[in-house]
């Protein structure tokens, strides 16, 4: 877990990391709706927003604007270890996902699209609908509702020599569980060697490393907003062998490019600002020089510091009962899940979800209530659950502030 000083350096970095501008001073534990946002993202968002310039004129500003973009993609296969293939920015971590997966969809020889029941509905709904237009079958595998995640093996019983694409969920924003997406993939293409493989790393981004060089996968989507940049856009990677395939453009214009108008320098901008914030992170834990090597060291210090917290939440310390120990409480996934990422999401047997969240918001504390609707309803309603409340942390979260949910939990499931 980080010492003192660390953890007041990273959240001096931070806007609104201790106090909203409606509510007054109140713990964050919503990071899974949207993490906190980087003071240097914040700057970065006025500085490119009053620049009247545009990209691809002969003029300094101009130029200024195109190294700015290619700086950020320079950046952004650092921290994706993506050497190969293609980055763009779209409208939106979900956006991007639906063009993905239209694009493969619509682009691969007949046969069968296959993803799990434990994807969010950016992906799931992309390749339902998409599928269904290029008439193809689409395949629902199965999650495991005891872990909340879901297995290599579980594909491999359902691709087959005929499968042209497959989604991935790599967390799932309402257990809160990793899959083995290498793992999976690796299942995939003992099959289905040409498979195209999409996958969503919206939840995952904020929370483990990304290793995309040893996925063995063709796209990948994120959401910034959730990775302590800012709402307006995401941010994609294609494989060279996805980006070959016919998709949306320009007449005229140049056949690789995927991106359409012209996009936000500041998006891009803003991306370089949460490379550098993860740079300085792992440079806390190691002397060396190398960017790669210093990212992959904040990755493994945030897991293991969210890890801790999320020990903690759910096992209590001195005389703080954990949620697995409190009264009708059922944690979503289990209780001890190696798979978890900074997120617990559980449910009381007398206590309505959103009365746990009203009452939790009355003490200055953010959660969230995920319903069983077409967001989560694919993850409750098999667990017979109509709603459950999501406890999502982040690394500039504190154990002072998991002891203050904990107590403020142990008076709100106090039995009457």
């Amino acid at each position: 877990m980080f010492d003192t000083d660390l953890i007041e350096a990273i959240r001096d970095r931070f806007a609104h990391v201790d106090h909203c501008p409606e509510q007054g001073p109140r713990i964050f534990f919503e990071n899974a709706g949207g993490a906190l946002t980087l003071k240097s993202v914040v700057d970065a968002s006025v500085r490119y927003a009053a620049i009247p310039d545009n990209q691809g004129r002969d003029n300094p500003m101009s130029h200024a604007l195109v190294a700015a973009i290619s700086k950020a993609k320079a950046d952004a296969r650092v921290v994706l270890n993506a050497d190969a293939g293609q980055i763009f920015v779209g409208e939106s971590g979900t956006e991007l996902l639906f063009r993905m997966i239209m694009n493969a969809c619509l682009g691969t020889p007949a046969g069968t699209v296959v993803g799990s029941t434990l994807e969010h509905p950016a992906s799931r709904s992309a390749a339902k609908r998409w599928a269904k237009i290029a008439g193809k079958p689409y395949i629902s595998v199965p999650h495991d509702d005891a872990t909340g995640s879901v297995e290599a093996s579980a594909y491999a019983a359902y691709v087959t020599a005929e499968t042209r694409v497959a989604t991935i969920l790599h967390t799932s924003p309402v257990t809160g569980m990793s899959v083995d997406v290498a793992a999976i993939a690796r299942a995939i293409r003992a099959v289905a060697a040409d498979c195209l493989i999409i996958v969503d790393g919206i939840q995952h981004a904020a929370h483990g490393a990304l290793d995309l060089d040893s996925y063995g996968i063709d796209g990948y989507a994120i959401s910034p907003y959730k990775m302590f940049s800012r709402h307006g856009y995401g941010v994609a990677w294609i494989s060279d062998r996805l980006a070959a395939l016919p998709h949306d453009g320009l007449e005229g214009g140049p056949e690789d490019n995927w991106e359409l108008g012209t996009r936000d320098t500041g998006a891009y901008a803003t991306f370089s600002e949460v490379v550098r914030y993860l740079e300085w992170l792992g440079a806390q834990f190691t002397d060396t020089i190398d960017r790669r090597s210093r990212i992959e060291a904040a990755a493994q210090a945030i897991h293991a510091h969210e890890a801790r917290l999320t020990d903690i939440m759910l096992h209590g310390e001195g005389n703080l009962v954990g949620l697995a120990d409190l009264p009708n409480v059922q944690i979503i996934g289990g209780v001890d899940n190696p798979r978890r990422e900074g997120l617990v999401s559980l449910a009381v047997d007398h206590l309505a979800a959103a009365d746990i969240v009203g009452a939790l918001s009355d003490q200055g504390i953010r959660t969230h209530v995920r319903k069983s609707d077409h967001y989560s309803g694919n993850v409750l309603k098999p667990l017979g659950l109509t709603a459950a409340v999501r406890v999502s942390l982040c690394h500039y979260n504190t154990r002072q502030e998991v002891r203050t949910f904990l107590a403020a939990m142990s008076e709100i499931c106090k039995p009457d």
